[in-house]
């Protein structure tokens, strides 16, 4: 096998590892909202020990980075396609560590019945899977317009977030008895609200492979 060869190769494995964590970060969001919403401990319970995994993935990843640029020594778009796929890596594990805090609101909430059906909570859940995966997509072409389009869904997310805010926070004004279940039910919303930008981080990081330039797709 030609040093080409090999090289290509790994950056082959390198974008399999990183959809692989992708699709393990966009199933523990899931999890921990559903979790939330049912008001399931145990669920809540296998989202905080699965985390492991989405760290020692990363970790791998990260590692794979590393001997890319050590024994290949790439530059250009090649060097481009490590750096960006490190940095995405490192976004999505963070995506995993707000779904465990998410996960551990379920855990403190515990059995006491929820103040209300949540509604704009897994819509918001659901925006930002649907920002992993087209991110995701976006990845694998190089597409930096996919990219874009997927930045821009965040304003949906910064949406639900302020509607879920002045919700709670009538509740809260009405009736104090709220405050503790609404404070962590604003938290969870607020940890969505984070994931968004961790998401539109991912994009700038596609676009950044495709062009070599840094955008800011947050304004």
């Amino acid at each position: 096998m030609t040093t080409r060869c090999k090289f290509d190769t790994d950056l082959h494995d390198l974008r399999q590892a990183i959809i692989k964590l992708g699709k393990m970060v966009e199933e523990r969001i899931a999890q921990s909202v559903e979790s939330l919403a049912r008001q399931d401990l145990e669920l809540a319970n296998q989202v905080i020990v699965g985390d492991i995994e989405i760290n020692d993935l990363q970790a791998e990843i990260e590692e794979k980075c590393m001997c890319l640029i050590a024994t290949q020594q790439p530059f250009a778009r090649d060097l481009r396609k490590i750096v960006a796929g490190f940095k995405i890596s490192i976004n999505l594990e963070r995506l995993g560590d707000l779904a465990v805090d998410i996960a551990k609101l379920t855990l403190r909430i515990g059995s006491t019945p929820l103040i209300k059906p949540l509604i704009d909570i897994p819509r918001m859940s659901e925006t930002v899977k649907k920002m992993i995966s087209l991110g995701l997509e976006a990845y694998v072409k190089e597409d930096k317009d996919a990219a874009s389009k997927m930045a821009k869904m965040d304003d949906e997310v910064d949406h639900l977030y302020k509607q879920i805010f002045r919700e709670l926070l009538v509740f809260m004004m009405e009736d104090p008895k709220t405050i503790n279940q609404s404070t962590y039910l604003l938290f969870a919303s607020r940890f969505l609200e984070r994931m968004g930008d961790y998401c539109t981080n991912i994009a700038e990081e596609i676009v950044y492979l495709e062009t070599g330039k840094r955008s800011d797709l947050n304004q």
